[in-house]
């Protein structure tokens, strides 16, 4: 195999115009040990998985391959074992003419290449291929192997294997649940991916017992418990990276439920710039977090990313010079240098009583989880009003509505405008797939939209579905935010009881970017779609 003269990949990049100098040298500092330029690139949005394929066909002069759509011949997974593939990130793909074309994430990899030719006696053609694509491959393909359905039994070796191929599936395919259903006479798999769930296969019912006593001695639940609900949490490692679980079991019918909730410690925000706010509204979050104290609320439902901006804003804050305590329920990453308290409501560690503990260790900056009740939310506010900042979540449909929220909870009028600097309320949307985005005039119903909230478009960006989306025309979320900073105008409106309408109007007037009209400016970059922003915005 001969492969030319190489040009550095950053300068065939550089020369493509798709990325700058200082783009490089910004991914040359994030780089962790053993891990490639390109891979970097592509994580943080510089270029797409597409762009780096090309360019790398350029600098290896070899083909790329997309595996999804790529007809394999599945008998030569024979020739290599499942764990050299999933190490080496490579899979057999095609046998021609006593030529096994293999599909390889590194092509330079010589070792590999050289211990398959060995083994298989036959002459080796690698071809290129993305990480997430041969690790997904892999599973589907070998993964069938492992689920053979006849040979599972009740013993605990199938469930133990089960149990891990789930994991790395969960985990290669970026999904964040992983969704075990019992029904009569089945088990039936599902991921959540970038917030829809995709059926993915079904088990024998058999399994069951022996997939829930693994699950639940790995999180450290009660296995004599059927019963009542549970919630626990795993730390292991999938494919050599950290990663917590949070377990959660439902009794139903046919047996337990079980949602595995996937938190991966490479996807927790280091800081606030990495949170994606617009420019002007990231200025003025960062400039509110760096108050020496009062409530920062952030608003929104289940699932809308509020706890990932919290830890996004307080890494941001984390300096040793500074006491940061935190009250969760459940801890969901663990970060160093913050000390974090876990809620365990059977021995009576509630938010109030953990809340109250954490005033007496000279905290500097304090988190609690969830505002849930009057006493949390009474404590939360008492310690802005004596020096601390303190940030915290409230479940409400915008930013606005955590006022009269607060109120509701029995809190005082003159208690909150004194203590709340400001709220933030986010929705997660899908992105669109950058690897097959396309503009388009925008038709008569989506001028019309953005002429309602004051805006204009001539264009709008869409995903036509390719095999790097799995045709969906969506990869990966990001969040749209609606910011308010409690200033001394909106205090007067808020001592003269002004009404939820009468403040909005007030917000308007003054610049305020609502949720929906975020959302709308990212349409406008070519983020997201229309679609996605009024699935989770209300337009009036």
């Amino acid at each position: 195999m001969a492969i030319r003269e190489r040009k550095k990949l950053g300068d065939l990049l550089k020369e493509a115009g798709l990325v700058t100098e200082a783009q490089i040298l910004e991914a040359m500092k994030m780089k962790q040990p053993n891990q490639k330029l390109g891979d970097v690139l592509v994580q943080y949005g510089y270029i797409t998985e597409k762009q780096l394929l090309s360019i790398l066909e350029i600098q290896l002069n070899l083909k790329s391959v997309f595996l999804y759509s790529y007809p394999i011949d599945e008998t030569l997974t024979e020739l290599v074992h499942k764990d050299f593939a999933r190490n080496n990130l490579l899979i057999p793909i095609k046998l021609e003419n006593n030529r096994l074309t293999v599909a390889m994430n590194d092509p330079l990899d010589f070792y590999s290449i050289e211990e398959i030719e060995l083994s298989t006696g036959y002459n080796l053609r690698p071809v290129i291929a993305s990480k997430d694509d041969i690790l997904q491959t892999i599973n589907r393909i070998y993964g069938a192997e492992e689920f053979d359905l006849e040979a599972m039994s009740s013993d605990d070796a199938p469930a133990v294997r089960v149990l891990d191929q789930l994991l790395i599936s969960g985990v290669t395919m970026h999904a964040s649940d992983i969704h075990i259903d019992p029904y009569e006479s089945n088990i039936l798999i599902r991921f959540r991916v970038d917030g829809v769930l995709h059926t993915d296969r079904s088990l024998p019912k058999s399994l069951m017992s022996s997939l829930v006593a693994r699950i639940k001695i790995m999180a450290g639940l009660n296995i004599m418990e059927s019963r009542l609900p549970q919630d626990g949490r795993i730390s292991t490692q999938v494919s050599g990276n950290p990663v917590n679980l949070r377990v959660a079991t439902l009794p139903t019918v046919f047996g337990e439920k079980i949602v595995i909730r996937i938190l991966e410690m490479s996807n927790i925000f280091n800081n606030v710039k990495n949170i994606g706010l617009q420019p002007d509204t990231q200025a003025k979050y960062e400039k509110l977090i760096r108050q020496p104290s009062g409530l920062i609320l952030l608003t929104g439902p289940t699932g809308s990313g509020k706890t990932s901006t919290l830890y996004g804003s307080i890494n941001e804050l984390n300096k040793p010079e500074v006491n940061i305590i935190t009250v969760e329920d459940p801890v969901e990453y663990q970060l160093y240098g913050i000390n974090q308290v876990q809620v365990n409501n059977d021995i009576g560690l509630t938010f109030a009583s953990g809340l109250r503990s954490i005033l007496r260790q000279d905290p500097n900056i304090i988190m609690v989880g969830e505002i849930r009740d009057s006493e949390t939310a009474q404590i939360s506010i008492r310690s802005a009003l004596t020096g601390h900042l303190v940030f915290s979540t409230l479940h409400t449909n915008s930013a606005i509505d955590a006022i009269p929220r607060l109120y509701d909870m029995g809190i005082e009028p003159y208690l909150v405008f004194s203590s709340v600097k400001g709220i933030m309320a986010q929705r997660l949307v899908k992105k669109v797939c950058k690897d097959c985005a396309h503009t388009r005039p925008a038709n008569h119903a989506e001028k019309e939209i953005f002429h309602r909230r004051g805006m204009e478009i001539e264009e709008v960006t869409v995903g036509a579905g390719c095999n790097a989306c799995r045709q969906t025309g969506y990869r990966g979320r990001m969040a749209i935010h609606e910011l308010i900073v409690v200033t001394e105008a909106m205090k007067n409106l808020l001592m003269e009881n002004a009404s939820l309408k009468e403040l909005e109007e007030h917000l308007r007037k003054n610049g305020v970017r609502f949720l929906i009209d975020d959302g709308l400016q990212k349409v406008k970059q070519g983020d997201t779609t229309i679609e996605e922003v009024l699935r989770v915005a209300s337009l009036d």
